[in-house]
Parts: structure tokens; C-alpha cells; sequence
């Protein structure tokens, strides 16, 4: 039996290269490397799957977001921060303690809208896409969101890292539902 659409999620690291048409664009039209390319060439209407970033300055994010252009590496220290919170952890951190609601999103509230909310599917199919620090942090959200239900504790969990060749033949195949594990 085939896995809808719906039930399969794309995490992908964010890009150091950026479209700058506007001051906002949707995370997947402004990020702009290899990767996202490919992405948008196999899945050009977002009919494959359900697609989310990861970002060093943004944290865990839909990638239908708007998104402004920033400069930003993940370093160590901050996939570090990002682990050691939760589904309601918000990313950037506040600068402030102040009693007010800090700024930031947090994870929870992305995976929740991707999903469809309370009643969608969970994810039984997911792709983490990208470097090694940034797939550290794609497990632990991963492990988050399985405890959380939106991640069924059975699914398949599929790595992509690598030469940029061979992740960009590998994010063309998960998309097309290749078994990454055969392949």
C-alpha cells in the first residue's frame, strides 16, 4: 500500500544560499541551494510531502513560512540549546526573562499545522536532510514528536548526508518514494 502525501515528512536543513527578490518569501522559495532546488524541481505543488526546515537562526519551522534573509551556521553550542528543549522550547531563545510571551515559535506548533492538526495522520515516513549537526537535532525533534503522536513510533526514518551529488540523488529518490534502504 502506497504512503499518502500526507503521511510522509521532508526535514530539510536550511541553505547559505538565499533568493532576495522580497523581504519575505516562503522558506521554500528563499532558500535556494542544491537541495531545495531539487526539491522544488521533483515536487513542484508540495504533492509528495509534507516539508519542514531546520535553521540554525529560525530553529524547527514549516517550510511554507515567510522568512526573511539572514546569516546564520549551525554550531555545536546551538544544536546543543536546541536538544536540550522541547515541543514548547522557542527558537530564536528570548534575550529577555521577562514575564510576556518571549518571541520565537517552537516546534510543537509547526508539527502540529503540518500535520493537520489533532485529526491528521501521523508520519510514518520521514527524510532528515542534511549535515551532521543539523541531523543530531532532526533525530532528537523526531524522537519529541514520536512521544508527542505526530510521528508514529514505527516509522521509517530515512538519513540523507553526504557528498552534495549523492544527497541530491537520494532526497530525488525518497520523494519518489524509493525505499532508501534497497536503493
Amino acid at each position: 500500500m502506497a504512503i499518502l502525501a500526507s503521511e510522509r515528512l521532508l526535514i530539510l536543513a536550511c541553505s547559505a544560499t538565499k533568493r532576495g527578490e522580497q523581504k519575505y518569501l516562503r522558506a521554500i522559495e528563499r532558500y535556494d541551494g542544491p537541495l531545495w532546488r531539487t526539491l522544488r524541481a521533483v515536487d513542484p505543488d508540495g504533492e509528495k510531502a509534507k516539508v519542514a526546515f531546520l535553521s540554525a537562526h529560525l530553529g524547527f519551522r514549516a517550510a511554507d513560512t515567510p522568512i526573511e534573509i539572514y546569516d546564520a551556521r549551525m554550531t555545536a553550542e546551538m544544536a546543543d540549546a536546541m536538544m536540550a528543549g522541547d515541543l514548547g522550547t522557542r527558537w530564536p531563545r528570548p534575550k529577555t526573562q521577562r514575564r510576556c510571551m518571549p518571541s520565537g515559535e517552537h516546534p510543537g506548533t509547526h508539527i502540529y499545522s503540518l500535520r493537520d492538526g489533532p485529526h491528521g495522520p501521523a508520519f510514518s515516513d520521514v527524510a532528515l536532510v542534511g549535515g551532521h549537526l543539523y541531523l543530531d537535532v532532526m533525530r532528537h525533534l523526531v524522537g519529541l514528536f514520536q512521544d508527542a503522536g505526530h510521528v508514529s513510533s514505527d516509522a521509517r526514518v530515512s538519513e540523507i548526508n553526504g557528498p552534495i551529488g549523492f544527497m541530491r540523488r537520494e532526497l530525488r529518490l525518497w520523494l519518489e518514494g524509493a525505499d532508501l534502504e534497497k536503493s
